[in-house]
This record gives C-alpha cells, structure tokens and sequence, in this order.
C-alpha cells in the first residue's frame, strides 16, 4: 500500500525556547508549551511541530534557526525568549546573522502591543526575519505575554493588532502554505484577491 500523499495544507512550524534555566532542566519550560496551545486554537490547518529547548548561546540558537528552516523545512519558527538587554539575551543577534530579509514591522509591533500592557515593552529587542521561504519571528519568554503578542487588543477602540493577523499573508508571498485562522482567535488579514474559498470537507 502507498503511503499517502502529503497534506497540502499542512504547515511545519518551529518552536525554540531560549532559556539557560529550562534547558539545564532548573525549572519547566513554559514558552513551548503555551506557544504550541496558541498557535493550536489560531490555526485551522494541520501543524508538524518541531521543538528545540537551548539555552543562551548565540551559534546554538542559529544553529537550530538554520536547521529547522534548511533540513526540517519548516515553514513558520517562533522563538520565546533571551529578547531582553541582559548580557545573556542574545537571541535577536542570533536570528538576524541568519537572515535573508530583516521584517522590522513585526519588533515595532510586538513593542507597541506590549507598551499597552507594561512601560517595560521598550526594553524589548524582538526581531522577525525571513530566511530562504520561513518566516522567523521572535517573541517574549512569559506565557501570557506571548498570546498578548500575537492575539494583540482587537476589541479596543482603536484595535492593537497582534502580529499573527499579518503572518498568513507574509507567509503566502514567501512561498508558503496556505494558512487558515480561527477568526475567534485571530482573523488573518489579506487583501481581496489573495483571499482563497474555504476548505471544505469530502464527505
């Protein structure tokens, strides 16, 4: 029997907690977890998820950001963690030696949601850039601020988008696969004409 074809909506994200602590096994990882059950209840498509748990060391973090887009081909990475001006947080220096294309728009972003939770949104180094057809994007070490990133305040008048809304599309001009949201969740934004029918179900 044939194995069966590829799903063609399925996507491959890569999730990297960044953390000495959790990766010496000090204290549970957090990051992963909460960024998996997010991005789970976002996303209506099929995930193939690939976890890496590093600690902060600027050619272990490239070097799984090289290899989850060059060998595991993975389509979205999310990094949680080491964003700060610590001496230790050194995961933006890490993403951008990677990076094909700098995505500035998404740090300016990620610091303007968080400026609506705390005043310390501005110490923030998040970083997002594309390598080859992945987008990699950068986000805080906390659980709770990690959904408030992504999901933003869109029932505030004026809305605070999140930066999810925007990555579907970002994703389609790269390459990538076709994704869909769960618009309780978050509703992706693109233009008229990019907008596909939704899947629908053989019976």
């Amino acid at each position: 029997m044939s194995p069966a074809p590829p799903d063609p909506d399925a996507v491959r994200i890569g999730v990297v907690s960044v953390s000495d602590r959790a990766s010496g096994g000090v204290y549970e990882d957090k990051g992963i977890p909460s960024l998996k059950a997010w991005l789970a209840r976002a996303l209506k498509n099929p995930v193939h998820w690939e976890e890496r748990l590093i600690p902060d060391e600027q050619p272990r973090i490239s070097e799984a950001l090289i290899e989850l887009v060059d060998e595991r081909h993975c389509d979205l990475v999310f990094t949680t963690g080491g964003t700060g001006p610590a001496p230790r947080d050194v995961t933006p220096e890490a993403t951008l030696a990677v990076a094909h294309k700098v995505m500035p728009g998404f740090g300016e972003q990620m610091r303007q949601v968080s400026l609506a939770f705390v005043p310390t949104a501005i110490l923030s180094r998040q970083v997002a850039v594309i390598r080859g057809k992945a987008l990699i994007v950068n986000l805080p070490g906390q659980p709770k601020s990690i959904a408030e990133t992504l999901e933003g305040l869109p029932s505030r008048s004026p809305p605070v988008h999140g930066v999810f809304a925007a990555i579907p599309y970002c994703v389609d001009l790269i390459g990538g696969p076709y994704l869909e949201t769960n618009d309780e969740v978050c509703k992706a934004f693109r233009p008229k004409s990019a907008v596909r029918p939704p899947r629908t179900t053989a019976g």
